[in-house]
């Protein structure tokens, strides 16, 4: 029986070696470096745009990322497949889908809702010009050669089409007679605001600008060019105000660097050019008739200068808001960036400016200059919720290197000072990071994953739960924050069983903030300040440099630059109103303050050194302490006081870097085994052998219980390297050197004593002893002898056999050499076991190799994966725990997934909607109920304000599908894009608009209408209206517009019908009868939509008042 029983264990433990082998067993194959998780601004970032109706904000970079911020956390990245710079950016508003060009001219579009690249088209020339036609899918381009084509994104194929639009500078000369631009680069096409995009304005290098019709193919404005004779007052700085006796001179070519629509008409377009100079040119077009342009002259244009300096910066970006309170189209605010003398501080200017009641001149009436923090990058206006035209209360965005976003609120921007020039900080707001890294700036971080159901799970989970409930949503966000996309997922509200993973980071200021890592939207736990309310304790707020956390005691270990070590209680339960301060041989206890954050148990100032190594172990109930000083503290959870202290280990003091425990079951066996006769190790019965590492590789091993040497002499390898990491592994990975028939005899040994060991557990810790915390092993001795050692250099990794390493033995049993640095390095875990390493260097590369003789598996870098390149000391902010390596970089933080297919953050249903489907649909449904109603009478302003606001502030149920989707307002550009704009069949559809006659029995009530791409007699007569309305308000009634009179002939020849007289008023009464019924449904339709309109308008109205009244943090 006893042969059968050993027979059937060793075919158990030959079954059992074969899968951890392939467990063990690494392919390249199966590893995905994925970032899943990335919070904060990239340090190259360069571009921004925003989106007024979703409320995102998107920034783009030099190094092919794309950055999507919301509110409430929501962020997302996305990375496009080559590494160049992009150069334009803007959102298709409302839609879904954001649009990015390259410096190779590759278009690309992204949507959204799903995060991925959704097509993208190559264009032939250099795109020099690119603006988006708002609120609709078709966008302009200029290119390198003076011509402006036109692009639609269809949505439904995921596909870019490019129109047959196009306006070259030779067509142009040609239409208007002037001289050829000679094919100068288009800088800049600026749709005119309020036009449905039917103008638009076209700025060549030269500094030639023209105001396009679209729809009328026709130019309305001309500017600039070498013939431009301009009133000019240089004497002025600030006040541009033009006086009457100004004199007249010849302004040759200037190149344009910058333009904005200075009026919420569009009638005012200020110009910024290379030489510093700011023209505003007046583009009405009140003069203007068909067929003929409007030139620019001596009174509509007017000049403005920053400084009277003879060598000024060129206007790199020129922005402009309208007043709260306008007394003309073209009062409000100016944003500058340029224009002030070479050489002179780097400053955001801020212009307000007011014209007189006939637009011929301009006053700046305050007028303020802006210190950046940082280089300056780009800026951008976010205006408030409600129209995207004209809004008075825009907040100012502001985009500095490296990755800083600041903010200028209206309220900030309307103390401008009068008259005279004033430099000053203005109050600005910071964007508020999830997980800030820069402000405190982040010194140390730790990432763990909770053991499945146990109690630490469930006491984050209510903490968080507590934290939530008592404060705001978006910890470290303002209520006038102007950022608020995006829709939270489903599972951030859904009640689940407990907190899976906890970051953990220290600071600069001593502080500590902890984060819920169950979901990539990463929440706030809590935060540990860096102080003690009305307790002074020298060196308490100094720099974070080491942390612990144990999952089973739920006690927080915290290590600072002053060798200072707290001990805070998360579980919650304790009742305890004071801590315990040990100081050398003193023991105080103190009063503690009632506080927001966890209860501080106890601080240990030890040695005047920083603390570079924390370690929990036997359950929580000791915690090592490892200086620079080279020296070793174990302190006693229980009895709060200091167990023993070694003296410095090393005779050069080298810092102890590296602390590992190993909890030893059966103790009373450690002396000697037949198994291991070779080895003598001279242990007293105990619980733990503690190994720590210093920086210059030197390995000790000591008694857990008294602190005494374990080896007589330290172990170091044969040659001096500098260490970085230690690990004790335990079990039999497959490597060199090593035979099947040992590590079946050390599994046959465990299995006989297995049945008679008992685990030991600490006084006052056995309740935690269903849990297990990760950084301690439990080994028996013979499993001791047959672990491993993995030693970490920058020059080199070694493996070891323990045994031989308390022998004093420093043979390596593997050992790979490293061609540069290494500067990181920690181990990973694959179906439970440990199976690798992964290393960082300091040029960057990332290396993943496998235990299985240190084969290196796979190789990228930091680069391809973040595009970060190495920063020193990012080794101090880096993690790594189930296959997660968290990392801080600048202003980012990034999580990454190492396997393939691993999905433990539940991706994408865990992931944030960046389009929120419930607005678009109550924002588009505003639009055109707004477009109704100032057809017909005018409406109330800012309704769809009130919309956006109303649906941001209150709760939706976001899982239902949406299905609505309004006629769009731009179908009119369907049509006049799909021609050339100077063709015949282009001329003849202009021309037939004019005659077109629009007839009852055109219209169709209950038949539905199928899309075409031509335009309906409807929409042509509906669009011959406006015009003529348009056109009797700027010219007033002319002959053109007599209706044309018909001969009896063509009369009779249309009308007149075969057959008897009987037939005919058959047919006539048939025709009448067909008419009262088309009459009668139309007034039946007329009357459900009416109903529907004021039902809506009711709606929306009630809305608006329930909404205002919300909070913020009431979303």
């Amino acid at each position: 029986m006893l042969s059968a029983k050993r027979l059937i264990q060793k075919a158990v433990l030959l079954h059992h070696h074969q899968n951890n082998e392939e467990r063990s067993s690494l392919t390249a194959a199966d590893f995905d470096l994925q970032v899943v998780i990335h919070y904060g601004i990239p340090s190259t970032a360069s571009l921004l745009a925003f989106d007024p109706i979703q409320r995102l904000l998107a920034i783009a970079t030099l190094d092919g990322r794309i950055k999507v911020i919301g509110g409430d956390g929501i962020e997302a990245l996305f990375t496009s497949p080559k590494q160049l710079p992009y150069k334009n950016i803007e959102f298709l508003q409302n839609q879904g889908f954001l649009i990015s060009i390259s410096i190779e001219n590759d278009i690309q579009v992204w949507n959204l809702e799903s995060r991925c690249l959704a097509c993208s088209l190559q264009w032939e020339l250099n795109i020099t010009a690119f603006s988006v036609i708002s609120r609709s899918c078709f966008m302009y381009i200029g290119d390198e050669h003076g011509s402006m084509s036109v692009l639609k994104y269809d949505s439904e194929d995921a596909k870019l089409l490019w129109l047959p639009y196009r306006i070259t500078a030779d067509s142009l000369k040609e239409a208007a007679g002037f001289p050829s631009p000679d094919h100068q680069p288009i800088v800049g096409v600026l749709p005119q605001p309020h036009s449905s995009g039917n103008r638009v304005l076209i700025a060549y290098q030269n500094g030639l600008i023209v105001l396009w019709d679209v729809s009328e193919g026709q130019i309305l404005f001309v500017g600039g060019g070498k013939d431009l004779q301009l009133k000019d007052d240089s004497k002025n700085e600030v006040d541009p105000n033009i006086p009457k006796d100004t004199s007249h001179h010849h302004l040759e070519e200037k190149e344009i660097t910058a333009l904005s629509w200075a009026s919420s008409k569009g009638s005012i377009l200020a110009v910024g050019y290379l030489d510093g100079d700011i023209l505003f040119w007046k583009t009405s077009t009140t003069s203007s008739t068909r067929g003929q342009k409007n030139e620019s002259t001596n009174s509509n244009i007017v000049k403005l200068q920053l400084s009277s300096a003879e060598k000024r910066l060129p206007i790199i970006v020129l922005h402009w808001s309208t007043s709260d309170r306008p007394s003309n189209d073209g009062d409000g605010r100016l944003f500058i960036y340029g224009g002030d003398e070479i050489g002179s501080e780097e400053v955001l200017t801020v212009l307000t400016l007011e014209w007189s009641s006939r637009m011929e001149t301009v006053t700046c009436v305050g007028r303020m200059d802006i210190t950046l923090a940082g280089s300056f990058a780009d800026m951008i206006l976010l205006p408030s919720s409600g129209p995207t035209e004209g809004n008075p209360k825009a907040a100012v965005s502001v985009l500095a290197n490296p990755g800083q976003l600041h903010l200028f609120d209206d309220a900030s921007l309307s103390a401008l000072p009068s008259r005279q020039k004033h430099k000053a900080s203005v109050l600005t707001m910071g964007f508020p990071m999830v997980v800030p890294t820069v402000d405190p700036p982040i010194t140390v971080a730790k990432f763990i994953t909770l053991p499945s159901g146990g109690n630490s799970s469930k006491m984050f989970s209510e903490i968080a739960s507590a934290t939530k409930r008592g404060s705001t949503p978006f910890q470290g966000g303002s209520a006038n924050w102007p950022l608020t996309g995006g829709v939270p997922s489903h599972l951030s509200f859904t009640e689940h069983t407990g907190v899976e993973r906890v970051y953990i980071a220290g600071y600069l200021d001593g502080s500590v903030r902890l984060w819920d890592a169950t979901y990539p939207a990463l929440s706030l736990i809590c935060i540990v300040e860096g102080e003690v309310e009305n307790i002074e304790v020298a060196g308490f707020s100094d720099p974070v440099t080491n942390l612990d956390f144990c999952s089973l005691t739920l006690s927080l270990a915290v290590g600072n630059k002053c060798g200072l070590v707290r001990i805070y209680n998360l579980d919650g339960s304790s009742d305890e109103t004071t801590f315990h301060f040990l100081i050398d041989t003193k023991h105080e206890v103190h009063t503690m303050p009632q506080g927001k954050g966890p209860p501080l148990r106890a601080v240990f100032s030890l040695l005047n050194s920083p603390i570079l190594a924390l370690q929990f172990a036997n359950y929580g109930a000791k915690l090592a302490v490892g200086l620079e000083c080279g020296r070793v503290v174990v302190l006693d959870m229980s009895s709060l006081a200091v167990l023993f202290s070694t003296e410095s280990v090393s005779s050069s003091c080298s810092p102890v870097i590296s602390v590992n425990w190993v909890e030893c079951i059966n103790t009373c066996s450690l002396v000697k085994s037949p198994k291991h006769s070779d080895s003598n190790m001279p242990i007293n019965p105990t619980e733990q052998v503690m190994f720590f590492l210093t920086k210059d590789a030197t390995l000790y091993m000591i008694d857990g219980g008294t602190g005494s040497m374990i080896s007589s002499h330290p172990w170091h390898p044969k040659k001096k390297s500098v260490a970085i990491s230690m690990y004790v592994i335990d079990g039999s990975p497959s490597v060199p050197g090593l035979t099947d028939g040992k590590q079946l005899e050390s599994d046959q040994n465990f299995i006989a004593k297995n049945e008679s060991e008992h685990t030991t557990t600490s006084t006052g810790i056995s309740s935690h002893n269903n849990e297990h915390h990760s950084s301690v092993n439990t080994l028996t001795r013979e499993k001791l002898l047959d672990s491993f050692i993995l030693l970490c250099c920058e020059d080199s990794l070694h493996l070891y056999s323990t045994k031989n390493v308390i022998q004093g033995n420093n043979k390596t049993i593997c050992k790979v050499k490293h061609a540069k640095p290494c500067c990181w390095a920690s181990t990973f875990r694959k179906q439970g076991n440990i199976c690798g390493v992964v290393l960082l260097f300091q040029s960057g590369v990332i290396e993943i190799r496998s235990f299985s003789g240190l084969e290196l598996v796979k190789e990228t870098s930091l680069m391809s994966v973040l595009r970060w390149n190495f920063k020193a000391n990012m080794e101090k902010m880096m993690s790594c725990d189930n296959g997660q390596i968290t990392l801080a970089h600048g202003c980012e933080l990034a999580f990454i997934s190492l396997f393939s297919g691993e999905n433990c953050f539940r991706i994408p249903e865990s992931l944030p909607c960046l389009h929120d489907k419930v607005l678009a649909a109550a924002a588009d449904a505003a639009f055109n109920f707004s477009s109704n109603q100032k057809k017909k009478q005018g409406t109330k302003p800012g309704i769809l304000g009130g919309i956006v606001k109303g649906f941001k502030g209150g709760k939706v149920d976001h899982s239902v599908e949406i299905t609505l989707n309004p006629k769009s307002d731009f179908s009119h550009l369907e049509g006049a894009f799909s021609k050339q704009p100077f063709s015949d069949s282009y001329r003849t559809a202009v021309d037939t608009e004019e005659v077109v006659e629009l007839n009852i029995d055109d219209i169709e009530i209950d038949e539905p209408s199928l899309p075409t791409a031509t335009t309906s007699s409807q929409d042509v007569k509906h669009m011959k209206r406006e015009k003529w309305s348009e056109r009797e308000q700027l010219l007033g009634a002319t002959d053109d517009m007599k209706p044309k009179l018909r001969t009896p002939e063509e009369i009779m020849a249309k009308y007149r019908k075969a057959g008897d007289a009987a037939s005919v008023a058959a047919h006539a009464r048939k025709k009448l009868v067909e008419r009262q019924e088309k009459l009668e449904r139309i007034s039946r339709r007329t009357e459900e939509l009416q109903s529907g309109a004021e039902d809506f308008s009711s709606m929306a109205n009630e809305l608006v008042k329930l909404m205002e009244k919300r909070k913020w943090w009431q979303i």
